[in-house]
Parts: C-alpha cells; structure tokens; sequence
C-alpha cells in the first residue's frame, strides 16, 4: 500500500521542462551539424541491446530518461535531414517548426477550445490556401498525412457520387447496386488504393492507367475508359490527377483531364502531396492550369515546406458537402458543456470545429508550425526554395547528359530526375543489378542518399530535392560518386 502523501504525487515530472531541454540541447544540435556520416545503420546493435529491454516495473526517472535520449536515440537518429539526402520525399523540419511544434505540444496540446493554437490552425490553412493560389472559399483541414489527405478528398468524392443518385452514404452507407469506378494514372501513389478500400469502394474499383511518354496519366486512355464504362452503366466516382508523381515528378495534364470530369459529372481530385507547390514555379505554373476546376486538393506540408512530420493538408471546394461526408455526430458532454454567451473563459466553448471537416476528433495543433515557416521565410522564401530545387534536378540532368557513361531514364519536371550508370555492354538485368549495387554503396557511404526506382523495368537511381539543408555541391558530387562507384565495380579506368 502507498504511504499517504504519495498519494498526492504522480511520478511523472512535470515542473522542470526547461531543464530537460537544456540537457538535450546539446545532443540535438550536435545531431543537426550533420558533420559525420550516418553510420546509424551499421552499429543498430549497439544501439538496439539498449533499447530492446522489458517493460520498467519501477521507473529511472527523468533524469535517466534524459541521458538515454542524449547518449543512445538522438545520435542514432534518421539523418534524412543532411545535406546529401534526397532519398525519398522526406527531410527534417527547419528551425522554426521545431520549435513552433513544441510551443504547440506544450501550450496547445489539444486544438480546441478558445486559444491561440486553435485560431492559428485556420489562420494556417488561409495563408496555405493563399499561397497555392486556392480560393479563399474552399474549406481547408489539417491531418497527419498525404495518407489521410487524400482520403478526406476521396470522402467528399464519394459523398458527391453517391448524392447524385439519391443516396447518402455518410449516413446509408455504399449502394452496391451500382457499380463504380476511379480512375487514376499506374503512376499514383498507392495511398489512393488504400483510400478505396477504406471507403468501401474496394482496391478493384480503381483503374490504373498506364503513362504517357512523358509518365503522366494517358488522357485519351482516360477518355475510352470513361466512354466505355458509360454504356455499361458504371458510374464514374472519381478521377484522380496527380501533380508530382513520387517516381518521376511528373505532372498529370489537368486542364484536359477536369475537361473529362465535367463531361462526365465525376468528381476530379488532386494528389499534390509531393509536387503541389511546384505551382510557385513560374516555369511550371501553366501545367497547373485546371487545378481551380478541382473538387478536391491535398498536399503535405511535411514534404517541402519541411514542416514536422504529420502534417497533411486536404482542401475542397463545397464546404458543405465535406461537411456532410464527416461531419461529427454531437454528443452531450461536449456540446451540451459549452457556453453560447460571452467568452469567459478559454473552455467556454470549442473554437474552431475543425473535427466536423476531418477523420479526427482530438488532434495536436498543426498548423502553427505550417504558420512559424510560413512567417520566418514568407511566399517569397518558399517560392524560392521550389525554384532552387527544381533547379537542381534540371543540373543533375544536364551533367548526366553529359557524361556518356550515365544516362537519365526520366527528365526532370519538379525536382526529381531519375538516371543510371551506363556500363557499357551490359543489358537492362545486368545495369539493374549494377545500379542497384551503387545506391547501396551510396547508403553504406552515408554522406550522399538518394532512393531508387524502377522505370519501365529500369532500375533508376532517383534523388528528389526538397530538402531545404541541400546546395548544388551535393547535387555536383552525387553524379561524381555514382560515375566513380559504376567505375570502380566495372573495373573502368
């Protein structure tokens, strides 16, 4: 039994956050110099027989926790934030979000109520919605992801579909009488898949077109599809476009494809979780044209405005539909304990309900670290780092056009420019293999880190520039290291 005052007491510290901060500062910004290879990889062992321990049955205390995060996590840490990553499309936040995240974590820890975290999540999605270029009419909402995103745009395509024939299915449910499809390019990313099931369309309701030349969605393919299930009698629910397509960061042809959906009543969404801001670009603006004709648009903040991850961002034009495709049921114990009078205090009532517009009822504040970036660096400093990054994937390109022994297997759009090492008298299996082997060098070496892919069977080294820590030397040396690995493994000299 506890002795009486414990009673009192939880365990867990609460009084000495600035303290606990200051202990790991040190680790952290040591972590953020990047002035090491990642060799986290390579000594997991080290690292895991610390961590792989059975559950405490007596706490340590903060002060274990503390030197545990500085001397074991912190330095083995995801270093996808260094320079020379441009694997993937991911990278670490900037300053700022960092820092705007754990004011929020600390002082906002839930987005209701009257408080400035929750009004700061509004003002985010209009300065979001200003900077894409939006209507300020369209309702925006927070998620953790592209993942999720791109469901909530689905919902409310799917809402728009089934209403047409006279059924809700937010309430109803999905009519199986009548069959349905989604159309979409092979190149989209497979969350949109996902989304189908889970909104009880089924993976199978999704058609998947194959590319143009160009890796964009074929829209005369789309146009025979959509012609075709018509006289069958199968109902179009969506088509999706994506704008920056995570292989090649191309660029579906949206002015013709919202063509299609008006003329065939279909709800048209737009995945640019990745390559939705490449719309600042000027050189890339008219590839946008027709983005306004959307229903439905997600993005990430988490991908190139380099926010934390677990911010996606949905925005669809009718309000209410979306409103009606997620609206949260009310219940007693929220809305009944709210005030309908003058604010008195900050529980008087819920603030912005941004819970009826998402999947999520409670929810971290988002949107002020998308409010910290966009407030440190402005339109102006975001637009330059798109401009910048796609200008690194145009030089990798020419320097690979350069050198007879690579050869680009995609031209860049966005930032994103896919290419190979050439072993001369080698077929695709071989390359494939040879290729292959280099990324992993490149990985083991931990300085340089793009991703790989595969384009039409070829096995593609693929580095993606969003990572706001990136300059052009590292574009410069990762050319110079995949001529020299493909040298090295052939035996050219």
């Amino acid at each position: 039994m506890l002795k009486e005052h414990k009673l009192n007491e939880d365990r867990a510290d609460s009084s000495r956050l600035g303290e606990a901060l200051k202990a790991i500062i040190p680790a952290l910004e040591e972590f953020s110099r990047y002035a090491e290879p990642d060799q986290s990889g390579a000594r997991q062992k080290e690292w895991k027989a610390v961590l792989e321990q059975t559950l405490p049955q007596k706490g340590v205390g903060l002060d274990n926790v503390l030197s545990e995060l500085s001397e074991t996590f912190i330095p083995n840490g995801a270093r996808n934030g260094m320079p020379g990553f441009s694997g993937w499309i991911t990278t670490s936040p900037t300053t700022s979000a960092i820092v705007a995240n754990l004011a929020g974590s600390v002082a906002g820890s839930q987005r209701w109520w009257v408080q400035s975290f929750n009004t700061i999540e509004k003002v985010a999605l209009d300065w979001l919605a200003d900077l894409l270029g939006l209507p300020s009419d369209w309702q925006g909402t927070f998620s953790s992801g592209g993942s999720i995103a791109n469901i909530i745009g689905l919902a409310a395509a799917r809402q728009y579909a089934f209403e047409q024939i006279g059924v809700d299915p937010a309430s109803e449910g999905v009519n199986n009488s009548q069959s349905w499809r989604i159309y979409s390019s092979s190149e989209v990313h497979h969350v949109n898949i996902r989304a189908a099931a889970i909104l009880g369309m089924g993976r199978n309701s999704v058609v998947q077109i194959p590319p143009d030349n160009a890796y964009r969605i074929d829209v005369n393919e789309l146009e025979t599809l959509l012609k075709n299930d018509k006289k069958k009698g199968i109902r179009p629910l969506a088509i999706i476009a994506t704008t920056g397509t995570v292989n090649t960061g191309a660029i579906d042809p949206l002015a013709p494809i919202a063509d299609l959906a008006d003329e065939y009543n279909s709800w048209l969404h737009v995945d640019g979780a990745y390559g939705g801001f490449g719309v600042l670009d000027e050189r890339l603006a008219p590839q946008f044209e027709g983005l306004l004709r959307a229903g439905s648009f997600a993005v990430d903040p988490h991908k190139w405005l380099a926010a934390p991850v677990g911010i996606g961002a949905t925005f669809v034009r009718d309000r209410l539909l979306l409103g009606r495709a997620l609206t949260l049921e009310p219940a007693e114990y929220l809305e009944g304990a709210t005030s309908s009078g003058e604010v008195a205090s900050t529980f008087d009532q819920f603030g912005e309900l941004l819970h009826d517009y998402n999947l999520e009822q409670s929810a971290p504040s988002r949107g002020v670290s998308v409010w910290a970036i966009l407030k440190e660096i402005g339109a102006e400093g975001m637009r330059d780092r798109i401009v910048r990054h796609n200008d690194f994937a145009r030089r990798l390109q020419r320097l690979v056009e350069e050198d007879e022994y690579l050869e680009v297997l995609s031209p860049a759009t966005l930032s994103i420019c896919c290419f190979r090492y050439l072993g001369k008298g080698k077929d695709d299996k071989a390359l494939n293999e040879l290729n292959t082997e280099i990324a992993r060098l490149l990985r083991s070496e931990g300085r340089l880190v793009p991703s790989t892919t595969e384009i039409n069977g070829r096995i593609a080294i693929r580095p993606c520039y969003i990572n706001p820590r990136g300059t052009q030397s590292e574009v410069d040396a990762l050319v110079q290291r995949v001529r020299e690995l493909g040298d090295e493994i052939t035996g050219k000299q």
